[in-house]
């Protein structure tokens, strides 16, 4: 009996040193004018479109309304300041200019780090994105590739959709290359090119790779360590955004996003795989 009644008590003062923890990670009134607006309001106000895996739009009506790692901090930092998620449809053009509008506190459509934006609006990252090459696994001049180097090479030729955000990187890292550039199509690489030979190798997004590899066989990848997950070729951090010169907002978001890293990671190969679906 005073076994468990040990027990019970520890469990108690835990909860109530987590909860103690929680009250404490919230600035105090008057350190954030954000955090005492949001308060007030009662809503977190937060920009919304569509960008799977890290934010996920649920169309079924039925459920949350989105899902996804940017969507598990917004709900996280609400429920600390006790209020709720009030979403705001934003679109490619008005993402970052709602912030200054002060249309809403952050923009949860996962943005890509770049150092235009970072003139403009301080992030919270939480993912990144990379490209990868792929190539047919029977194609022994892709195979024989070591890593991405090697396809810098007059013998390799590379596809890439003209227009498109990798044409310039493309440009840049194969200089030395034979450079195919194609039509876009509403594939999310030049995978045609590549199965039917007319290129070695073509670039392709990490996340990408991860829906193409499991329907189309018989492709190879580069880098090959962890399937591409890693790479570094044209890497860029991602995350949410807010606006410019809210220190005390910001670190606080950083905190935040700090305590869920093991649940994001994970959220974010949930929703991968429900994309290959």
């Amino acid at each position: 009996m005073h076994k468990l009644f040990g027990v019970s008590m520890l469990a108690a003062a835990l909860a109530l040193a987590s909860t103690a923890a929680i009250a404490v990670d919230v600035p105090p009134p008057g350190k954030s004018p954000r955090i005492d607006a949001i308060k007030k309001a009662g809503v977190l106000r937060v920009g919304v479109l569509a960008n799977p895996p890290w934010l996920v739009e649920n169309t079924s009506g039925s459920g949350e309304p989105w899902a996804g790692p940017a969507w598990l901090i917004a709900k996280e930092a609400a429920h600390r300041l006790g209020v709720q998620v009030q979403p705001v449809p934003v679109s490619h053009e008005t993402k970052v200019p709602v912030l200054a509008a002060n249309q809403v506190d952050m923009t949860i459509s996962p943005l890509a780090q770049t150092p235009e934006r970072q003139k403009v609006v301080d992030f919270v990252i939480y993912s990144n994105t990379a490209s990868c090459m792929f190539g047919l696994a029977k194609n022994a001049k892709f195979t024989g590739a070591a890593d991405v180097d090697a396809l810098n090479d007059p013998k390799i030729t590379i596809a890439y959709f003209i227009g498109g955000s990798e044409e310039n990187w493309v440009k840049r890292r194969f200089p030395k290359a034979n450079l195919r550039g194609v039509t876009s199509s509403n594939a999310p690489a030049p995978i045609e090119e590549v199965m039917a030979r007319r290129a070695d190798a073509a670039p392709i997004n990490r996340i990408q790779w991860e829906l193409v590899k499991s329907k189309v066989s018989g492709l190879a990848v580069l880098p090959k360590e962890n399937d591409c997950q890693d790479s570094q070729e044209l890497a860029s951090p991602v995350g949410l955004a807010i606006d410019k010169n809210q220190p005390v907002y910001l670190d606080w978001l950083h905190s935040v996003e700090k305590d869920l890293q093991g649940a994001l990671v994970e959220d974010e190969k949930r929703q991968v795989e429900a994309m290959k679906k």
